[in-house]
């Protein structure tokens, strides 16, 4: 981590260095609240449908929880590359372990995911 942080400080002073920080900043700064503002909306769409699952303790249960906490977002596969498969996000809260390239996998090959809640993009978009 502290590898890729100093890698990026230098990437980034070099460009701001060989182009100026103004310049820098009106490339980049347009892509950083697309990317942060898809992120925000996939996070919400995740977590805020109905029939999601709440408890308080003691009646949580970490299984119901990673299960019915969160939706199987559907998105096509060029989007589900694109965001590390973040619409599996149910098999992550299940399994933090299980690496972004393999929860599709563990998706489809887990039975206790057949009756996972999912929403395809469309209803991502029509969610309030």
């Amino acid at each position: 981590m502290w590898v890729t942080n100093l890698a990026l400080v230098a990437i980034i002073g070099g460009l701001c260095m060989l182009i100026g920080w103004r310049a820098f900043l009106l490339v980049e700064a347009p892509f950083v609240f697309l990317a942060g503002g898809a992120g925000i909306w996939l996070f919400y769409v995740q977590h805020q449908t109905h029939n999601i699952y709440w408890e308080r303790s003691p009646d949580w249960s970490f299984e119901d929880s990673a299960l019915r906490g969160s939706t199987y977002l559907k998105l096509p596969k060029v989007l589900q590359f694109f965001t590390g498969s973040i619409g599996l996000h149910h098999v992550h809260h299940l399994n933090a372990k299980i690496p972004n390239y393999n929860l599709q996998r563990a998706h489809d090959e887990g039975e206790i995911f057949e009756d996972v809640h999912t929403l395809t993009l469309a209803d991502g978009l029509r969610t309030p």
